[in-house]
Formats: C-alpha cells, structure tokens, sequence
C-alpha cells in the first residue's frame, strides 16, 4: 500500500516554518510513515539549514508526480532572489507564503498530494490581490469549498477538541454573528467531524456561553437564553449529543472538557487561550468541513525565536501526525457507508404497492 502524500507549505520564511520542517524529519522514522513535499525555495531551506546547524537533507524535485517516497522532497515555487531576514515581516516573504499555498492546493485538485499540512504565515505581509482573509482558513475554503461545504477551525491532542463558533473576527462583533442558525450549522459540523474523522461512534459536545458566568439569567446578557440554549435543543431534537452552555471559566478550570469529545467555543480566543495552556507544545490546528484534509501546528511565525534554532517542533509533528490519521479515519468512515444493507420492510403488501 503506498505512503500517504503529505503536501507541506514554508509559510513566511522569514519565520520558523522551515525550521519545525526540517527539525521533525529529521528523524528517519518520518519518512516510514509518509512521502512528504515541501512547496518552497531550496535556496531558502539551504540558508535556514545552514544558519540553524540542521542536517536533514531534502530532494529537489520539479513536479508532485515525481517525488521520492523515501526522501523529503521540495518543489520550488518561489523566486529564488529573496532576501531572508529572520523575525522580519516582508511584502517578498508574504508573496513566498502565498505562492507555495497556490500550488499545494492546485497539487491537491489535481489529485498529486492527499494532504495539507502549512506552517505558519504571517497575516499581514501576505495580504494581497490574491490573498484579502483573515487566515489560512478562509483562503482554503474560498479554493476548494463547494455546494454547502464550511470550513470550521478545531484545535486538537490527545485530551481536547476545541471548536470555534466564529473564528478571526473583531470581539465588537462577535454577538451579532452569533445566531441559532450559526450554532446548529457548527453543531452539526462538529458532530459529523467527530463521527468521520476521529470515528467517534457517539459524540458528547458541550456549548460554551458567550457572556460572564452564561449570562446569569439575563443579568449579564441574553445571548444564552434567546440564542444559545434555543440551538441546544434544536440541535438535541436533531439527534446531536450536545449539553450547556457552559460558562467558560469553570469548566475548563474544573476540567468538565475531560467528560466530552467536543466543545464549541463561541469566539476566538474563549477557546484558543485556554487550548494554548493546555496544548501549547502538541497543539494542532485541523480545519474540518472540507474535502481536503488540512492541518497546521498551533503557534504562529514566532519572528521573536526566528533563526535562534529554539523552536520546538513537536506541533509540527503532530500536525503530520493527525493530517495521516484523519486521512486514513475518512476513508475508513467513507468506506463503510459506500453500500448500505438494503432497507428491510416489515409490511407484507406487495411489492409492487410499495413502490
């Protein structure tokens, strides 16, 4: 059976992108485990290599259609004449970002990779004419969503799964977005996720509250009441495990998220602050509610460490790992429900009455 082809973009290069990349495979084992290409600069992974004192070697090579299996390979897709400055944000280094994410997904499209896993851009430099989200998620959605598909930001390890209701929007405009509607389509793609791609055969979610102490009857906001709760029991009737809301700062301080598969978190950083704590050095970022299978480390380009060979690759590793294990989860889920046993009918009419 062949290794899974793992697609890798650089990220800005001006952070530590291509030092976790080169740190995880510098193990030998990686390579056991999938074929991995790296969509970038060999010119630029040469200079983080050689500045770093790293060893791992890659193969150049000019298409996805050749690569290697026991070998990392690298696909050039950015001008080799850029100027690396470690910890800087450069209009040059945002363009480099945004190339290797460009043909990663047009490698995936076109059937070359089965999986994405991107190191970390910097939002700013790679803002463009092509490039005008908050995020890589966003941008991933507008390639290769289609019909009703919505990518959803779920922050993972082993002990916690963390998703996010709205995801890189203002906090000044985080309750007007939040709606019944919105909840239950979050719910719905949570629940399918923990079904498909980590083959939970029944998920229990739990609903944070978006106000202090979830509103405190009505005290301190009526969000929980008037949209929160209603979405619970709409999602509940809808044959979905889900409880709350929860108020926020009990139940990750009592740890209550260790009794469920899910959570849903209604903004950004009400579940990416205490994720971080919990997670911060296996943390992974997996957009789900797409065909492609995309994940990422859960830190940013950490320009303050970039070029002092301190950072830590064990997010990144991760990222690999779960990339290959909701690769695999998918096809086992798909898999089984491709034929269906035919539907019994208890009635004795007819055939022919039965249509």
């Amino acid at each position: 059976m062949s290794k899974i082809k793992v697609g890798i973009t650089h990220g800005d290069p001006n952070g530590i992108g291509y030092e976790v990349i080169l740190k995880t495979f510098a193990d030998p084992a990686m390579l056991e485990l999938c074929t991995p290409v790296i969509y970038g600069s060999p010119k630029i992974a040469s200079y983080h290599r050689k500045a770093l004192e790293l060893t791992t070697n890659f193969a150049t090579v000019s298409s996805a259609a050749n690569l290697q299996p026991d070998n990392l390979n690298l696909i050039p897709c950015t001008a080799e004449e850029i100027k690396i400055e470690f910890g800087q944000s450069s209009q040059e280094a945002g363009e480099a970002a945004l190339a290797a994410l460009e043909r990663a997904i047009k490698d995936w499209k076109d059937g070359l990779i089965d999986v994405l896993v991107t190191a970390p851009i910097n939002k700013h430099s790679i803002q463009g004419e092509k490039f005008h989200f908050p995020g890589h998620t966003e941008y991933i959605e507008s390639c290769v969503g289609h019909d009703d598909q919505h990518a959803m930001m779920i922050l993972m390890n082993d002990h916690i799964r963390i998703a996010l209701a709205t995801t890189h929007l203002p906090i000044s405009k985080v309750a007007s977005a939040i709606t019944e509607d919105l909840i239950v389509g979050k719910l719905h793609e949570l629940d399918k996720s923990l079904h498909r791609d980590f083959g939970i055969y029944n998920p229990r979610i739990a609903v944070l509250a978006l106000n202090p102490h979830a509103g405190d009857d009505g005290l301190l906001g009526k969000e929980e009441q008037e949209v929160i709760a209603p979405a619970i029991q709409k999602a509940e009737n809808e044959n979905i495990h889900v409880f709350g809301p929860y108020p926020a700062d009990g139940f990750f301080g009592t740890h209550a998220y260790e009794a469920f598969d899910g959570v849903l978190a209604m903004y950004h950083d009400q579940g990416l602050a205490p994720f971080k704590l919990l997670a911060m050095n296996d943390g992974v970022n997996f957009t789900t509610g797409l065909d492609l299978v995309r994940t990422s480390p859960d830190h940013g380009t950490a320009f303050d460490i970039a070029g002092k060979g301190e950072a830590d690759e064990n997010s990144f590793r991760q990222a690999i790992y779960s990339a290959l294990d909701i690769f695999r989860a998918r096809k086992v889920w798909d898999e089984g429900g491709r034929n269906p046993l035919p539907k019994l009918f208890i009635d004795k009419r007819d055939k022919a009455e039965r249509g």
